[in-house]
């Protein structure tokens, strides 16, 4: 029971911390269901679901507050959503993409807590690169069962495409999106989350209302490219220790 209850807990204030940056949350569920020992045949599926209401509901509050950029989002997002759902039905062994991404997101971190400065104005997307990153995060987002937005976040920093709560709100609907094709791919192979996945479910809403709230009204951009950073360094150490 107490281990059920820590499980539970766990799952509450990943979908806190995530949401509050616009996150979905699914490589900090995926460390703590590898952590509780949850067997793998039921993480993707879980963790895509927990993605899909978490993101969603994140994404509604920074929306409301005006951070949203659709021309942002659709070159990111037009590729990604196939490419999801091809990478949800394939079975890889994701051993060295984890290292590798891993090794990714502690470059991002560094980049942004020590060589990032005050923001400035958004510069222009690169099209064809946002195509092609697009393609990538949708197929390995479905493969692995994570929404894209751990790596789209520095991406769009460090691009200089989008400011701190505008990278939060393009995060948000483009994990949900890609979480959503995702979970239609493994629901044609066989969609197995956890036996409480509908618990799960109701303490990400919930964990999701406040997080989201948190980022959208009270945290400034330095904080939240704090917490993101610390977020992102959560993430590789998870991806090294659970690789």
């Amino acid at each position: 029971m107490e281990t059920e209850f820590l499980f539970f807990l766990a799952i509450f204030l990943t979908s806190i911390l995530y949401s509050s940056v616009g996150h979905g949350g699914a490589s900090g569920y995926l460390a703590v269901m590898a952590l509780f020992a949850i067997e793998p045949v039921y993480m993707r599926a879980s963790a895509l679901t927990l993605n899909m209401f978490v993101a969603g509901i994140s994404f509604f509050h920074f929306y409301r507050g005006g951070h949203f950029r659709l021309k942002l989002l659709l070159p990111f997002i037009a590729l990604s959503i196939p490419m999801s759902f091809i990478g949800a039905r394939v079975d890889v062994n994701p051993y060295n993409y984890k290292i590798i991404l891993g090794i990714f997101l502690l470059i991002a971190v560094i980049r942004m807590l020590f060589f990032t400065k005050s923001e400035k104005e958004s510069k222009a997307i690169h099209l064809p690169l946002a195509l092609l990153f697009g393609a990538i995060l949708g197929f390995f987002s479905g493969m692995i069962g994570i929404g894209g937005g751990i790596i789209l976040s520095p991406l769009l920093l460090l691009m200089g495409w989008a400011s701190i709560k505008e990278t939060a709100a393009i995060s948000a609907i483009f994990i949900f999106l890609n979480s959503a094709s995702g979970i239609l791919g493994v629901v044609a192979k066989g969609f197995e989350p956890v036996s409480s996945i509908y618990i799960l479910i109701g303490l990400g809403i919930v964990g999701s209302i406040i997080g989201s709230r948190m980022g959208q009204k009270k945290f400034t951009p330095k904080y939240l490219m704090t917490v993101l950073s610390f977020v992102l360094l959560f993430a590789s150490f998870k991806l090294f220790y659970f690789a």
